[in-house]
């Protein structure tokens, strides 16, 4: 009997830690448990590696090592840029700019400050997914406080122009977040040229730990405690330290900046390849994103007349692991509400399928898959009377 196949291509949903990371996190689990506010030699050690650390980090943006904060991810980064700046600015005004695509961490967010009084003006994108620059700059308010764009986008993978944005946010003396936690370790990030005034990251993205990542928050914001307690953090953020994840997060960081140039280059050829396949093999397929300003292991496909949650299961029993969109919202009926706002109807948003690559994946799995897509939607649309209507309506199109 044939063994099962095992091809995982949801890394946009998490990342196994990589070996290199689990090694260099053992020991604080055990040994060096001591916890950094402590003042005997034994804990101060791990102050200083979270030191190490946070240098560390801070030079991957081209920041300063006291403007990076460590956080339990990526949702609470988000929550701490959005509500603190909301607190902290509420007197200059209580508008807030944002984007339809953000992550629901994000969105989410916005929705409670609309009901504690703010504004919140959600913009559209274009059929790329990508945001409407003269739309933002028409947004814009003496009241407004915030712009919160992420960097790029978690189910079509397209790369927003965050530079532009942060240089209209700059001129408006505007404060700039970015979500950049599918972004960084996959492109190229420095918050200076970017004029990014906080970004939220988050380690399980990039083959690091569960359950840590870090907001970086340019000197000079105002900002207060966002968790009330001891003096951990800058007195910003309260709680003993994670040092061990702080530990693997840093090491899984230092090896995607090392590999980041190689790994996209790799990935990029698989992604290329899988949507030329894709879209030339399988009629009625549309790329959803941008074409070339996306991630380097970003592809999402819609595939008219078949239900995306059908594939998925049969994509499952061939070993293959994907995703219809979000990790986060998985479980729900409702169509990605970032197919949506890129223009596509219900009918087709339910048919998309999102894979996301890894250095790990290989050309010879690519085909293996793209030949249990072919034959996946063949079937589906062989039992969809929507298609059979097609087909009717449309004979010549079935030879």
């Amino acid at each position: 009997m044939e063994e099962k196949r095992f091809i995982y291509l949801d890394h946009a949903a998490t990342t196994a830690a990589r070996p290199e990371v689990v090694d260099a996190m053992l020991p604080y689990f055990t040994e060096n448990f001591g916890n950094p506010s402590s003042i005997y030699t034994f804990s101060q050690k791990n102050k200083s590696v979270i030191t190490e650390c946070r240098d560390k980090i801070a030079g991957t943006l081209g920041a300063k090592s006291n403007e990076i904060y460590f956080t339990a991810g990526g949702t609470e980064s988000d929550n701490w840029a959005i509500k603190a700046t909301a607190e902290a600015y509420q007197a200059k005004g209580k508008h807030i700019i944002t984007t339809k695509i953000e992550h629901h961490a994000v969105l989410h967010t916005a929705g409670y400050l609309e009901k504690e009084g703010f504004e919140v003006t959600y913009l559209d994108v274009d059929e790329n997914g990508v945001v409407k620059l003269d739309q933002l700059k028409a947004a814009i308010r003496p009241d407004t406080i915030l712009i919160s764009v992420m960097f790029a986008n978690n189910e079509i993978g397209t790369l927003q122009p965050i530079k532009e944005i942060g240089e209209i946010a700059r001129e408006n003396n505007i404060i700039f977040h970015t979500d950049a936690v599918q972004a960084y370790g996959q492109v190229p990030i420095n918050v200076d040229e970017y004029h990014i005034d906080m970004l939220s990251a988050s380690g399980h993205k990039l083959n690091g730990p569960k359950g840590i990542g870090f907001l970086y928050i340019r000197k000079g914001l105002k900002l207060r405690q966002f968790i009330h307690g001891g003096g951990q953090e800058r007195s910003r953020r309260a709680g003993t330290e994670n040092v061990t994840g702080i530990v693997g997060l840093s090491k899984a960081v230092e090896i995607a900046f090392s590999t980041m140039e190689e790994r996209a280059k790799k990935e990029t050829e698989m992604r290329d390849y899988l949507i030329e396949r894709l879209l030339s093999e399988i009629p009625y397929s549309r790329l959803n994103g941008h074409r070339t300003s996306r991630l380097p292991n970003n592809v999402n496909i819609s595939f008219q007349f078949i239900e995306g949650e059908s594939m998925l299961i049969m994509l499952d029993m061939k070993g293959i692991c994907a995703s219809s969109g979000s990790a986060c919202t998985s479980g729900s009926l409702d169509p990605s509400h970032v197919l949506l706002a890129i223009g596509l109807p219900h009918e087709i948003a339910h048919g998309s399928l999102r894979m996301t690559i890894g250095e790990e994946n290989t050309m010879e799995e690519m085909d293996y898959v793209i030949e249990n897509i072919k034959e996946i939607v063949a079937k589906l649309r062989s039992m969809s009377p929507l298609y059979e209507d097609f087909v009717k309506k449309n004979p010549e199109l079935d030879k």
